[in-house]
């Protein structure tokens, strides 16, 4: 199993980056993929809800079923099942000067020919930055939205 991390601080509450981290309209702004919300129990990703997802990625059409398997102000954490298995995880802390996420992406091996491409690319990108640009991304959204 390949995993990839990344740390991002924002001068804001853990509360305003969990809003970033939920809702689809606002993960649109920050994922280094782009995706079409099929479905969603809810309105945004909750403890228990579950999705699906499709999108292009090395310029094959892929689709992923996602549950979120817990999603709160400490942690969110999420799985997404297609031609590759991948498991996300979001930690939240605050401190006097703001929140401090960690991300943590680990992809499951794939199956099949598309699943190899797929995760080619996928490793491919992740190493590349783009879970550093999309953490930079969501504490700068984070810091934008307003307060509840």
């Amino acid at each position: 199993m390949s995993e990839w991390t990344a740390t991002a601080r924002a001068n804001t509450t853990p509360s305003q980056v969990l809003e970033v981290l939920t809702h689809p309209a606002k993960i649109r702004r920050w994922s280094p993929v782009d995706f079409d919300l099929e479905e969603l129990d809810g309105r945004r990703l909750a403890a228990g809800s579950s999705g699906r997802v499709t999108g292009k990625l090395a310029g094959v059409r892929v689709g992923f079923d996602v549950r979120v398997h817990h999603a709160d102000e400490a942690r969110l954490e999420l799985s997404a099942d297609g031609p590759v298995g991948i498991d996300v995880r979001y930690d939240l802390r605050s401190d006097d000067s703001g929140a401090e996420f960690d991300a943590v992406v680990s992809m499951r091996p794939s199956r099949g020919i598309t699943g190899k491409l797929v995760a080619n690319a996928a490793s491919a990108l992740l190493s590349a930055g783009a879970l550093e640009g999309a953490a930079r991304r969501i504490a700068a959204a984070a810091e934008l939205a307003p307060t509840s």
